[in-house]
């Protein structure tokens, strides 16, 4: 299993980030997938997960509304699109085949500051 996320950065609160997991070594449209998340000094934090064909989501209460977790089987990508970002979003996002973020990639950067 090879996940590689993409596209965190430095953002403004308020502004948005697209980031990207680019998924090999398994059969990617049989499997659910999930964002999970880090920031300094907490605990890994599950933040959404999309059933294998996309058609079921789910988000946690700190960033239901906000973000939107999608996928793509044809090109083995899963997404997360951030609106509305707060400082409290600081973290490394990291993609992965189960909610707890036992098997992720290495991660992305998130920075929301002014």
């Amino acid at each position: 299993v090879q996940l590689v996320e993409s596209g965190g950065g430095l953002v403004q609160p308020g502004g948005s980030l697209r980031l990207s997991c680019a998924a090999s070594g398994f059969v990617f449209s049989a499997y659910s997938l999930y964002w999970v998340r880090q920031a300094p000094g907490k605990r890994l934090e599950w933040v959404s997960g999309i059933n294998y064909r996309g058609s079921t989501t789910n988000y946690a209460d700190s960033v239901k509304g906000r973000f939107t977790i999608a996928r793509d089987n044809a090109k083995n990508t899963l997404y997360l699109q951030m609106n509305s970002l707060i400082p409290e979003d600081t973290a490394v996002y990291y993609c992965a085949t189960d909610p707890t973020g036992q098997s992720r990639g290495q991660g992305t950067q998130v920075t929301v500051s002014s």
